[in-house]
């Protein structure tokens, strides 16, 4: 069983240390990792050898406090108003820690700058009133700031010392030090001996102590501060979440809270409103802005029976949707329950620093002990030695050790999923920089994964008819290549003609009565078996269509062959800038597909891939992958994620492109939210940017404790009469995290690489004129068109409600879905200029309302 629960009281990596060990020590714990950051634990146990109970049980022994995370909450627990809360309590004990600091610095070093003390603490035999000023003065900076030393001296007791216990036991020095100076000042003053006055007068560490722990708590304000933007991308993703819903039961619209939305529901949503839940629209239109979501910044028209993900902001247009995933369910809460696993997972690379610093603290106390017993044997006196024991105390820093890895991941997740990268755990953003070859599935990859029409070549007729033809031939059939003609020709306007006796033939084609006519379309089999010959032309263009990767459909009218359609499942836009932006970051791309090699040979071509992998059924991806690895290839396999699984899963990093809303692909490391290769190039580049910084963090995090440990414990004292006063080493110290987490969030400048949009281009190629043994134009223009012919006019529409580019495209598109009509549509002017055959205005104000506008008017 996996479950997730809140921590309490950690303030350094030596806490989340501990407590990892203290709970993967019981029986039937499997695994045990705490979010230092997130102030949370995920354990995976076995119900049967322990309990919720008893994991509680053992964080609490440990000296921290824990509770059950609520499963249908899965919201962060360091929301923000509990940050604001500790923020401003901080705050608080800041500005009472400066205020008496300031005081106690003018009594205890006053003099050193000429500033002239009062009369009741001036000269020598007052030394003792003001020593005790300055206890009373640190007394109210020991008491706001008294946490250190109720957990620091808490974990000492147990056995576990934290950077509390550092604090603790370094400003605690000074002040037991300190007084005890001041009883031998008061026994100095009552026996006359001015020596001993003079000496212990100059031994007072009061303001040592009331410095140490001001500054210790201004650095962890700061800390705290920015830390608190390493969690943006989550609380982004939380603000995301409508509080309400507008949903029809007894046929009336009723508002009621998010949660109470069931499956099944009807939803009404409206331009301007976001989707409280992923469902299906059953009625109406939108563009739905799902930047947040997939980060793509462009609209996407929806439409009855497409897909609505929750979350994503309806631009304009109006429809019902019906609920189909709620609560924890939805697309946005698997999101953010993954970019929060990925953020409280640990990288490989953090496991050295977890080792180190579930050791430090003990270390260093090991090493204050020894520096002060040094000093003491080589007779530098009590004072001295206690004052470089204490600025080893101070100066040691495990905060910025283990917020080396775990800020950085935070942000790196958090700004992968702004960007429509997911990333499955921090391993794999580790996994990912490693790689050196990439094995990307063509389609649905680096391919539409759907036909669509990409040249046309009529032969003897007009492109008009060619197109009507085709229509009303192929929108009876279910074949997908059928589906590509029928969107390509109705998208050109075309005209259905009455078809009868329809008939498919599996694997060659159809043919059907068109206006009386015998017509077929299909491959050269069909024609063959037809007694159809094919002219030159066409055989010629056939064959280029071939070598290119293309399925050519034959169309015949009257036994003669009257035009070409080369189909083809095309490239993506941005695909082959993506392959040339992975080769360009030193990766070896192979090109694995199950289309014989003619095909596979074109799109690789096309793309600039030299590795090409045709002819392999999807059961033999993985052997491929397999392949790759054992010649020494650290190998990502981009595929979407269904028949890939196997490839993905044996891969050293799985990267599901095209996931949509299916975001817990749970055989890939990564998934990239939007059908875009390029996305899989900003996940290298971020997982390169993330170890970079990484590397950066730790280095600085040991080069810190390396040089600073030694200077505090006075290894330049001898020399150089160089030392380290603790008061400097409390600002080192509080100054290191800020550094670490500061250079972490240097990450939330990643820019995604820019995108250059090319668009697959349609020849369509015009004959000069009838071709010998091919039908003329003429013959076939002959067969009268069952779609009434309607007078050729314009016709100017006023519109109501268009606010923008996307609401005049959904005009024209309903508008135009109107056979016989194009139109011109402006939001601008309220217009839309209508020509063709124009029908009447009932059927044009029918087509407007459609797209969610008000017809007020004709011209």
């Amino acid at each position: 069983m996996k479950k997730q629960f809140t921590v309490g009281g950690m303030s350094c990596a030596s806490c989340s240390s501990h407590v990892e060990k203290s709970v993967g020590a019981l029986p039937g714990v499997s695994k045990a990792q705490v979010n230092l950051l997130a102030g949370t634990m995920n354990v995976e146990y076995d119900e049967n050898a322990v309990g919720v109970e008893g994991i509680v049980a053992a964080v609490e022994h440990a000296g921290y406090t824990a509770a059950p995370r609520d499963e249908q909450n899965s919201a962060p627990v360091a929301t923000a108003p509990q940050a604001d809360d500790e923020l401003k309590e901080m705050k608080t004990r800041i500005i009472v820690s400066f205020i008496f600091l300031a005081v106690l610095m003018v009594f205890s070093m006053g003099p050193m700058v000429g500033l002239p003390l009062p009369a009741f603490v001036a000269g020598p035999e007052n030394a003792f009133a003001l020593a005790l000023v300055q206890l009373l003065l640190t007394l109210p900076i020991v008491f706001v700031n008294r946490k250190y030393y109720t957990n620091g001296f808490k974990t000492l007791f147990r056995g576990a010392p934290t950077m509390d216990a550092l604090i603790a036991v370094g400003s605690g020095a000074a002040l037991v030090y300190g007084v005890y100076v001041l009883f031998q000042i008061g026994y100095a003053t009552a026996a006359g001996d001015t020596h001993a006055l003079h000496t212990y007068a100059h031994d007072l560490y009061f303001e040592s102590a009331g410095m140490i722990l001001a500054l210790v708590t201004l650095g962890k304000f700061f800390e705290a501060r920015a830390k608190r933007k390493t969690g943006e991308a989550i609380a982004a993703l939380m603000d995301l979440r409508p509080q309400t819903a507008q949903v029809l039961r007894g046929g009336e619209e009723v508002t009621v809270p998010v949660d109470d939305v069931r499956v099944g529901d009807l939803i009404v949503v409206r331009g301007g409103q976001s989707v409280p839940v992923d469902g299906e629209i059953t009625e109406g239109r939108a563009a739905m802005d799902e930047s947040a979501i997939t980060g793509e910044s462009i609209p996407v028209d929806k439409t009855v029976g497409d897909s609505i993900i929750g979350a994503t902001v309806s631009k304009s247009g109006y429809f019902v949707m019906k609920a189909a995933r709620v609560g924890d369910d939805t697309t946005l809460s698997q999101i953010i329950r993954l970019v929060e696993e990925a953020g409280a997972s640990k990288a490989p690379i953090a496991k050295l620093a977890d080792k180190v610093a579930g050791i430090f603290v003990p270390v260093v106390l090991v090493i204050a002990a020894i520096t002060a017993a040094v000093w003491l044997i080589a007779g530098e006196g009590g004072a001295f030695a206690l004052t470089r024991a204490i600025a080893v105390l101070v100066i040691s820093c495990p905060c910025a050790l283990g917020l080396a890895t775990p800020v950085a991941v935070m942000v790196g997740t958090g700004v992968g999923a702004k960007n429509g990268v997911l990333f499955q755990s921090a391993e794999a953003l580790e996994n990912l920089h490693r790689i050196d070859s990439v094995i990307l599935d063509k389609t649905g990859t680096v391919t539409e994964g759907r036909p669509v029409v990409t040249d046309v070549v009529p032969l003897g007729v007009d492109p008009e008819d060619l197109n009507s033809l085709a229509l009303s031939l192929e929108e009876k059939s279910e074949h997908p290549l059928a589906d590509a003609i029928v969107r390509y020709t109705r998208t050109e306007g075309a005209r259905v003609r009455e078809a009868t006796d329809f008939s498919a033939a599996e694997g060659q084609g159809v043919s059907a009565m068109v206006s009386g006519v015998r017509c077929m379309a299909g491959n050269r089999r069909m024609l063959l078996k037809n007694g159809l010959a094919l002219s030159p032309k066409a055989k010629q263009a056939g064959d280029r269509f071939a070598a290119e990767g293309k399925t050519p459909l034959f169309f015949a009218a009257n036994r003669q062959v009257v035009g070409i359609f080369a189909v083809a499942d095309v490239v993506k836009p941005t695909s082959q800038d993506a392959v040339k932006a992975l080769s360009s970051l030193g990766l070896e791309v192979t090109l694995l597909t199950g289309d014989n090699q003619v095909t596979a040979g074109a799109i690789a071509s096309q793309l600039g891939i030299k590795n090409v992998v045709a002819e392999v059924l999807p059961q033999d991806k993985e052997r491929i992958v397999r392949e790759k690895q054992a010649e020494g290839k650290r190998v990502a396999m981009v595929g979407d994620g269904i028949n890939d699984a196997p490839a993905l899963a044996r891969a050293d990093v799985g990267v599901a492109i095209g996931a949509g809303t299916d975001v817990a692909i749970s055989s890939a490391d990564v998934v990239l939210m939007k059908s875009d290769l390029m996305d899989a190039v900003d996940a290298v580049r971020l997982s390169r940017q993330t170890m970079r910084n990484i590397r950066q963090n730790l280095f600085w995090a040991f080069f810190y404790n390396v040089i600073g440990i030694p200077l505090a414990a006075g290894v330049l004292w001898v020399p150089l009469r160089l030392g380290l006063n603790p008061m400097f080493a409390a600002a080192a110290m509080s100054l290191s995290s800020v550094c670490v987490v500061s250079n972490a969030l240097r990450l939330k400048f990643f820019k995604a690489t820019p995108r250059v949009a090319r668009k697959a281009v349609v020849a369509a190629v015009a004959d000069t004129g009838p071709v010998s043994g091919e039908i003329a134009p003429r013959d076939f223009a002959v067969d009268a068109p069952t779609v009434k012919e309607e007078t050729k006019m314009t016709k100017t529409i006023r519109i109501e409600g268009m606010m923008c580019a996307h609401c005049s495209g959904h005009v024209k598109q309903e508008l135009e879905a109107i056979p016989g009509v194009s139109a011109v549509v402006s939001h601008e002017t309220g217009e839309a200029i209508v020509q063709g055959a124009v029908p009447d205005e009932a059927t044009l104000t029918a087509a407007v309302e459609k797209a969610g506008y008000k017809v007020v008017g004709f011209a």
